[in-house]
């Protein structure tokens, strides 16, 4: 049975790209007593609050019709980030060769937090490069992935 993200992203996929922006990911969570459905889009330009009513403006009627979230939910249209979370196959391909942070359910080597070049993944396993070795983390393990920004390198220019 497909989950709730995967039903929203089979639903709003096409419509979204018709407009001219990817579907880079849906998130269904529940905070406190509220739900959330996020939909976060991406363009090669960059989003901005226009593009997210946009997208909101078509993409409500389309989940208004369709009814499978039974819960009242909040729904938030956004961009990824700089610092985009990355949990799919096309995520890491495009941060291949990027540096990455991640956070750990169990510590690996006494540690919870890695950061290092995303080098590598299979279905079990995530490989990074740091200080010049491989470290080598169970995805079981990630509770968080996502490609890191130098703010300060950014701020010196």
């Amino acid at each position: 049975m497909a989950s709730i993200e995967e039903k929203v992203d089979n639903l709003l996929r096409n419509p979204i790209e018709n407009l001219g922006y990817e579907l880079y990911d849906i998130q269904y969570v529940k905070e406190g007593k509220d739900y959330f459905l996020r939909v976060f889009i991406d363009k090669e330009t960059g989003i901005d609050l226009n593009d997210c009513e946009i997208v909101s403006n078509v993409i409500n009627p389309i989940l208004d019709e369709n009814d499978f979230l039974k819960e009242m939910y909040f729904l938030e249209v956004s961009s990824p980030g700089i610092e985009r979370i990355l949990r799919k196959e096309k995520h890491f391909e495009k941060a291949k060769g990027k540096e990455v942070e991640m956070k750990l359910f169990k510590p690996l080597e006494k540690k919870k937090e890695y950061t290092g070049i995303l080098e590598n993944w299979d279905e079990n396993n995530i490989y990074i490069q740091q200080e010049g070795k491989q470290i080598c983390i169970e995805r079981k393990n990630i509770a968080l992935m996502k490609l890191k920004y130098n703010w300060k390198e950014e701020t010196m220019e």
